[in-house]
């Protein structure tokens, strides 16, 4: 996979992110998550954007490195809403599968 076919990934990821947030449900738990996990999960394709965009490999690291870190909060997220019941582990499990899928693909 080439850098454009993984920023393409990574946007569509933060996207069903963006799905998923909004069906929690409007409880004080929901709205927690909701706000934990849309941060996390939209910040992984903006922050891999700004790395390609390094002029140096010292520049790409770092944004490289918290693109994973956000990505694994991410699928943190993802792994509580089934453990409390917030949504049913078939609404996000493919959610899953594709984070870690992401993470493998660094």
């Amino acid at each position: 996979m080439n850098s454009d076919e993984l920023s393409d990934r990574l946007w569509k990821f933060a996207a069903r992110v963006g799905k998923v947030v909004d069906a929690l449900p409007d409880t004080r738990l929901g709205r927690h998550v909701a706000g934990q996990f849309v941060r996390s999960g939209t910040a992984a394709g903006p922050n891999y954007d700004e790395g390609c965009a390094a002029g140096s490999r010292a520049d790409f690291a770092p944004k490289l490195g918290i693109a994973l870190k956000e990505l694994k909060e991410t699928r943190g997220w993802l792994r509580f809403i089934v453990i409390a019941g917030l949504l049913p582990e078939k609404r996000v499990a493919s959610m899953l599968n594709e984070g870690g899928q992401l993470l493998e693909s660094k």
